[in-house]
């Protein structure tokens, strides 16, 4: 039987596992909203879109790596194991679930104010490295504040290159 204060073994080579070393941070509405194609008549679909999209591209290696086909520009590692995919939904698309991959929180009021709670959170506890995924200019200033990296929504874009 496991000492429940020795951490799980749960690569199974002997060593405590550390889980992901990156948290992304996704504001939903922001990229669903980065392109006009519609998203206005099904917010729903369209953030459901986005996170199957996101899905995709974790089981591909990395949300954050280029989608199938471009350039791969990071340098190596496996970024299954690196990183930890949180979508930030809000208003109609609340109501989105979680995939394998992907978390989804839903906000019940700002989606800004939950995702900087969240990048808070990570401070306070572990401090790995975080990244959100926004083009909102006062966002990006509230995270980076904090200490996260931001990126822009063509990042994480199905077909869009970094």
């Amino acid at each position: 039987m496991r000492d429940p204060e020795t951490p799980p073994d749960d690569d199974g080579d002997g060593r405590p596992s550390e889980g992901p070393s990156r948290l992304v941070i996704v504001d939903g509405a922001n990229v669903v909203g980065s392109v006009p194609d519609g998203w206005w008549r099904d917010r729903y679909g369209a953030a459901e879109r986005l996170r199957d999209a996101l899905a995709e591209r974790v089981a591909a290696g990395s949300v954050l790596s280029p989608a199938p086909g471009e350039p791969d520009d990071r340098g190596g590692g496996d970024a299954r194991a690196a990183e930890e995919v949180v979508l930030v939904v809000e208003g109609a698309a609340r109501r989105v679930e979680a995939v394998p991959g992907v978390r989804v929180e839903a906000a019940e009021g700002s989606g800004d104010d939950l995702i900087v709670a969240l990048v808070a959170a990570e401070a306070a506890g572990r401090a790995r490295p975080r990244t959100v995924v926004t083009a909102d200019r006062a966002l990006r200033d509230r995270v980076r504040a904090l200490g996260a990296e931001t990126l822009g929504p063509r990042s994480v874009r199905p077909g869009r290159s970094r």
